[in-house]
């Protein structure tokens, strides 16, 4: 036999490698039994788990599983990545991954997690176009690259206060979700062009309903911060959808009805 034909072969043999090694080891991380401190890091650090059904806490914890085989977890100011770090942030993303045939954040692959609030430097472009850097405090951020940031010390405070509307993991991993599509503008993969139109009418509206209440001072259960792009529109009512549903449904029924179709869960039932 010529020796192309085994340089074929190899390529190959090397392609199946490539693409069997993967999913057998996906499918035994899944296979593992979750472990009896994972459970007690949820009950401690993720509340909310307690009150799902048996069939979601389930899903929760099979995700969780695949999720932290998948992703790189790095500590940022001298913070050590444990266990409870890893699996707490894992809820988060996860949650928001039930009852849908997706993967666990394929477009993800690095969570990088600070101690605390962390500083970026950001440019600013004065009237007369002089440009100057500003240092501006976060709890988190999420890239189009593959990674995430998120401060640790508001992960916890946001997933145990599981009610005030306020989650920066939750925030940050709907972007995630938003840029799935290719572009991070408050429009997530849906399964149709109807959809897609139904989607448009009621957060359009509902975006500039927020406009409108932040530059009147008016009360909103839905953070003025949303009001700043479609982007974090989205991002904000995610947070309220799963911590405050029993609110949304009553003062936004159809913003309600849209993240109830796409999460494909209806958090009220939790309470």
């Amino acid at each position: 036999m010529t020796s192309s034909f085994w340089l074929m072969l190899a390529i190959i043999l090397g392609a199946a490698a490539a693409w069997l090694v993967p999913a057998y080891r996906r499918k035994q991380a899944v296979k593992e039994p979750f472990p009896e401190a994972w459970r007690r890091i949820l009950a401690r650090n993720f509340p909310v788990y307690r009150r799902m059904p048996a069939d979601l806490q389930l899903q929760l914890r099979q995700r969780i599983k695949l999720f932290l085989h998948q992703k790189q977890f790095s500590g940022c100011a001298g913070l050590t990545i444990t266990d409870e770090i890893r699996v707490t942030i894992a809820a988060s993303a996860c949650l928001l991954i039930l009852n849908r045939a997706t993967d666990v954040y394929a477009g993800l692959h690095y969570i990088l997690v600070y101690p605390n609030a962390f500083l970026i430097q950001q440019e600013e472009v004065d009237g007369a176009g002089l440009v100057s850097a500003k240092n501006q405090g976060l709890l988190g951020q999420s890239w189009s690259n593959g990674k995430i940031i998120l401060s640790w010390e508001d992960v916890l405070k946001g997933n145990r206060e599981f009610s005030d509307g306020s989650n920066v993991a939750l925030h940050e991993f709907a972007h995630q979700l938003d840029n799935e599509n290719g572009g991070t503008n408050g429009v997530p993969v849906l399964a149709s062009t109807e959809k897609y139109q139904h989607w448009s009418q009621v957060l359009s509206a509902e975006f500039e309903a927020l406009r409108q209440a932040a530059m009147q001072g008016d009360p909103s259960l839905i953070n003025y911060y949303g009001a700043t792009a479609p982007a974090e529109f989205f991002a904000v009512v995610t947070e309220v959808f799963f911590e405050q549903p029993k609110q949304l449904a009553e003062q936004h029924p159809a913003l309600f009805l849209q993240l109830k179709a796409y999460y494909r869960v209806d958090p009220t039932d939790w309470l």
